[in-house]
């Protein structure tokens, strides 16, 4: 009987049985999920793609200009050609460079403490509870609060660096968060590695985890940044628009690029300050973008790298 069975089995070729064959009906679906997805990617693609070269197109030509790079605006009024940005790059590259150095430490340091130190704790959950309340804040929200406390309250003047005190309010989440979700992903294996050499947890902290995740850092570092440099309500309500060259922060009126946008939209009939609107948005983007790019560099030579 058993040798009629035998005789009676198919013999086998040597090759593999396939298990991963699908049927008609999971392929079409799976064909369909992938054609929706691409198309979803394009038609999140289009404005941007159709924003770029709008401004692109329209704000180039001043770009090359060198006057744009090294002057001002003052004494140009909305109907006449010339001057430049001078004034209002190196107001945002200010504002922007102090509230980053306030708003990045306050913002690494808290998520240390709820990654390494806080969980569990009440302490914890007040902060994180309050960095939800902060993501949500309108950017006009916080420059009523700072003009409240640094004017009315203190008795200071309207100046760049109440602006950047409202800047914090709006960097320092968006830093917050990405940076604990870096510290989250570094594994625990090299934590407890340094552990097991006796290393304290504050110096593996500081020469393992943050190291290890510190390209992410620098990713979120550049999208607060980039989240900032393009307010508007605070640099309306904490310091008016000046066509001249100022750069102190604690002292008089400065020019940043949104001001400068915000300038000229009512002129647009123009072409003079059509061009030059066209012209401070386009520096604003290629702005974000050399500090993005900046930041990749850094990220890339300052990674930890295996040997």
């Amino acid at each position: 009987m058993t040798t009629t069975l035998a005789a009676n089995r198919p013999a086998y070729d040597g090759r593999a049985l396939d298990l991963t064959g699908k049927s008609g009906i999971r392929a079409f679906k799976n064909t369909l999920a992938t054609v929706l997805i691409v198309l979803c990617f394009l038609v999140a693609l289009i404005p941007l793609l159709w924003i770029l070269w709008t401004v692109v197109s329209k704000g180039y030509h001043l770009l090359l200009d060198a006057n744009w790079w090294g002057q001002s605006q003052r004494g140009v009024t909305v109907r006449r050609v010339g001057g430049g940005a001078y004034h209002a790059i190196m107001g945002t590259l200010i504002m922007s460079l102090i509230t980053a150095v306030i708003a990045v430490p306050i913002a690494v340091l808290g998520a240390v403490y709820l990654v390494e130190y806080g969980k569990g704790k009440r302490a914890a959950k007040v902060v994180s509870f309050m960095i939800d309340i902060l993501t949500g804040v309108p950017s006009i929200v916080a420059a009523l609060f700072i003009y409240a406390v640094w004017i009315t309250v203190l008795g200071f003047n309207r100046v760049g660096f109440a602006v950047s005190l409202a800047l914090v309010l709006l960097m320092l989440p968006v830093v917050l968060r990405s940076t604990e979700e870096m510290l989250k992903l570094v594994p625990d294996e090299l934590r407890e590695a340094s552990y097991a050499l006796g290393v304290p947890k504050w110096k593996t902290i500081l020469k393992v985890v943050i190291p290890t995740a510190f390209g992410g850092i620098i990713t979120g570092v550049m999208l607060g940044l980039a989240r900032v440099m393009g307010e508007t309500a605070p640099l309306l309500i904490l310091v008016g628009y000046s066509k001249n060259i100022n750069l102190n922060p604690f002292s008089g009126f400065m020019g940043a690029l949104p001001t400068m946008i915000n300038q000229d939209r009512t002129e647009l009939a123009l072409q003079p300050a059509a061009d030059r609107v066209w012209a401070a948005a386009l520096t604003l983007i290629l702005l974000v973008l050399l500090l993005n790019i900046l930041a990749r560099v850094i990220a890339r030579f300052s990674a930890v790298k295996s040997k």
